[in-house]
């Protein structure tokens, strides 16, 4: 007796169909692959090219038959290949995906351009076999965007602080004027002086001074009050040079806070960057808190983008006055503290900025980072100033901004850097 075999549906499809739906499936994954409006890029253990999307081919102006099955260092893409090289090396070497930020690399118009690149390992839970996928897109823009935001934030802040520094530069301003007038003065009383001194010289030469000439002219110095002179005229001098200097001082911290800045990681005196950043915002916390300084004197540079580091200091030092401005009013009955201070950590270098303020409530605390959140009444504060200092300590300079709070106490601000960003490491 014949038994009948029991049969799926699939079973019933002839070899043709099975070939026609597999035809279908990868054509709908080619289809997929090439509608993605990112770069993709996937590279065999070889380093040989296996996939090239049309969004690779547009952004770098290189079609995929020039380069499929061809070595990827050999692709004439024109940019830095040496970071993407060591990338590459980093995700096969860790099998974990490495983040590549701010690739320049020259457009297929002949104008620069910048690539953000991530580079993941494939079949990660298999055995190692050395295939990366590059993920990557256009950045210019959006990097433009972020640099004029930037800026702008910049010179809201200076034209807030305005006034203030008015009022800074006034101050020695006023005293230079007077000491100069001082100075003016004593000069003619000085000159009037050694007239008379010049023609009793000359009386004395030809041996006519009389006891009464004697008399005028210590009746002449008396007058002049040369003693007061001579103490007060080397006074006003150091005086002036002070102000002067200190007018010096404040111009040099405005440029450096309105200068556009680097758009490179360059070494940075920490110490030095907080004291401009003080002198800037000097007429906020002057007149509510003291503020005091604990820098070490050994801090090592740090690599940062120095004008984005100055702003994430105004920013939260503003915010330090502020909130202790909220605690003691005008300061007439008794002022807060502002504690500034730096130290070096294994690896890292770290910046504390302690005010005490109200501190922070507990039903905000996770927002505070967020974009355009404020406690603050209208017209002191965007809600962008601690948003930006997350997006530049974390985001740009792969640190840690994290805070301490205590509501009636105060708050801390804790600022990390890494004393080697990733591209020194490698190089290291």
């Amino acid at each position: 007796m014949q038994h009948k075999r029991h049969t799926n549906g699939n079973d019933n499809l002839h070899p043709e169909k099975h070939l026609m739906r597999l035809c279908e499936q990868i054509e709908e994954q080619e289809c997929i692959l090439a509608s993605i409006p990112s770069i993709l890029i996937t590279l065999d253990e070889n380093d040989r090219i296996t996939h090239w999307n049309p969004a690779a081919a547009n952004v770098f102006g290189i079609p995929a038959e020039q380069v499929l099955g061809q070595p990827f260092r050999q692709c004439p893409i024109r940019w830095d290949w040496e970071p993407v090289t060591r990338g590459i090396e980093e995700c096969r070497r860790k099998q974990a995906q490495v983040r590549l930020e701010d690739i320049r690399y020259t457009r297929p118009d002949g104008n620069e351009g910048i690539a953000g690149i991530t580079l993941t390992p494939l079949d990660s839970a298999r055995p190692i076999t050395g295939r990366v996928l590059l993920l990557g897109a256009d950045i210019t823009e959006r990097r433009l965007i972020e640099r004029q935001l930037a800026q702008a934030l910049k010179m809201e802040s200076i034209g807030r602080l305005a006034a203030g520094i008015a009022h800074e530069i006034n101050t020695p301003t006023q005293y230079v004027g007077d000491n100069v007038r001082f100075l003016q003065d004593a000069m003619q009383d000085l000159l009037d002086l050694l007239q008379r001194f010049q023609r009793f010289l000359e009386h004395a030469k030809q041996g006519l001074v009389s006891e009464e000439q004697v008399a005028e002219m210590e009746e002449a110095i008396q007058n002049a009050d040369l003693e007061y002179l001579l103490e007060e005229i080397p006074k006003a001098i150091e005086q002036s040079l002070e102000g002067l200097d200190r007018v010096a001082k404040i111009v040099r911290a405005m440029k450096e806070f309105s200068h556009p800045g680097v758009a490179e990681m360059t070494s940075v005196d920490l110490n030095h960057a907080l004291e401009s950043t003080l002198t800037v915002a000097r007429n906020e916390w002057k007149y509510v808190a003291e503020v005091v300084t604990d820098f070490d004197p050994n801090l090592p540079l740090v690599p940062c983008l120095p004008g984005d580091m100055n702003q994430v200091f105004l920013n939260i030092i503003v915010n330090a006055a502020h909130a202790i401005a909220d605690v003691v009013g005008d300061g007439s009955k008794g002022k807060g503290t502002i504690t500034i201070s730096t130290r070096k950590l294994d690896g890292w270098v770290e910046v504390r900025i302690s005010d005490t303020g109200t501190g922070i409530p507990e039903s905000i605390r996770s927002k505070i980072f967020d974009p355009f959140f404020t406690t603050k009444q209208v017209g002191r504060g965007s809600g962008q100033g601690l948003a930006y200092a997350h997006s530049v300590v974390v985001e740009k300079h792969r640190g840690i901004l994290t805070f301490e709070t205590e509501e009636g106490k105060g708050t801390t601000f804790i600022i990390r850097l890494p004393l080697q960003q990733p591209e020194q490491e490698a190089a290291a």
